[in-house]
């Protein structure tokens, strides 16, 4: 999200509900333009967390207008199989599997075992360790293994 000064007032009233913002995405699917806010806590997130949280920041959206035109705002978790862009992501995603792709589009799949504010370490399913830095990866996602 490029407006600091909106992402900035949605955070602060998103923790004053007592959850995280995971992310903001403008989206547009079909010929609808979404607003999607994703939000973790430790308690887990909930329909009236969600609710609460839509509440709080409808009318900040009023006044910074995040999009031009008629958009949807969409609260949720991020859920159980999720991007992860940033170095917070990763920290807050050690210990789940995790599928990256570098920008040569080779894909690995491990166990994310530790991440920092420079590189990741993943426990690849052969048992090997592999690190990357944040600039050598071109997308990640937390997987489930059903």
């Amino acid at each position: 999200m490029e407006n600091n000064e909106l992402y900035n007032a949605l955070e602060t009233a998103i923790k004053g509900c007592g959850v995280e913002v995971y992310d903001i995405e403008k989206l547009r699917e079909n010929e609808n333009y979404i607003l999607r806010v994703s939000i973790t806590s430790p308690d887990g997130v909930n329909l009236d967390k969600c609710a609460q949280v839509s509440n709080v920041i409808s009318p900040i959206l009023d006044i910074y207008e995040p999009m031009s035109g008629k958009y949807n705002l969409e609260v949720s978790s991020p859920g159980i199989e999720r991007k992860l862009k940033n170095p917070r992501q990763f920290q807050a995603s050690v210990g789940e599997l995790v599928e990256i792709k570098d920008f040569e589009k080779n894909k690995v799949k491990g166990k994310l075992v530790s991440a920092d504010d420079e590189s990741i370490t993943i426990e690849l399913e052969d048992g090997e360790s592999k690190s990357y830095n944040y600039s050598e990866i071109s997308q990640a996602k937390t997987y489930f293994q059903w």
